[in-house]
């Protein structure tokens, strides 16, 4: 499931902008919405590369975000294999 909607959803959009658009102007949309990404990401990480240059000219040490970051994709496998454990029985049971 991607974005909580489904493939048939996925096809009844596609053919509305279709029908709205044209054949022929999908490929320019999609590359204006890739171009739009794509500079977005750029620019995010412009701005992590910006603090991290001066949070390291300024002598602050930055190591302890990929602890933090460690930590936190830690935790949230447990949980996710918490909550698995919890609800496996219920899926089993209702199949």
């Amino acid at each position: 499931m991607f974005l909580f909607i489904s493939g048939q959803e996925i096809v009844v959009i596609v053919i509305i902008a279709l029908m709205l658009f044209g054949a022929d102007k999908i490929p320019e949309i999609a590359r204006g919405l890739g171009k739009g990404m794509r500079q977005i990401k750029d620019a995010t990480n412009d701005v992590k590369h910006e603090i991290n240059k001066s949070a390291k000219a300024h002598g602050i040490d930055t190591s302890f975000v990929k602890d933090i970051k460690k930590e936190i994709d830690t935790t949230k496998d447990a949980i996710a294999e918490n909550i698995e454990n919890i609800t496996g029985p219920i899926k089993r049971g209702l199949k």
